[in-house]
């Protein structure tokens, strides 16, 4: 039997377009924790140390923010979202009945 490493997706996050693709994916679903999920997995991607900076957070902080089942305040989200080089956009959900 081959030794199998564990799946990591940020092996897989090298370009800013796979990085907002993975985001946006994320978005789609309802449990709160996949986005954080893959802000963490972008954010170990990018290298923590750098997010730490860029954000102007510890890294023991984005830890605990990044952590599962975490609750983290909207302005610590919007500040590891811009610091990662993304933007967060709505849509509508529905058609205009109009």
């Amino acid at each position: 039997m081959k030794n199998l490493r564990a799946f990591d997706a940020a092996d897989y996050l090298d370009s800013d377009a796979v990085i907002a693709e993975y985001l946006n994916a994320a978005l789609e679903d309802e449990n709160p924790d996949v986005f954080l999920q893959a802000i963490a997995d972008v954010a170990k991607a990018r290298g923590m140390t750098k997010l730490a900076k860029d954000t102007g957070l510890g890294r023991e902080s984005l830890y605990k923010a990044l952590a599962p089942g975490a609750k983290p305040r909207y302005d610590t989200v919007l500040k590891l979202v811009r610091a990662l080089g993304v933007e967060l956009h709505t849509t509508p959900a529905h058609a205009d009945r109009g």
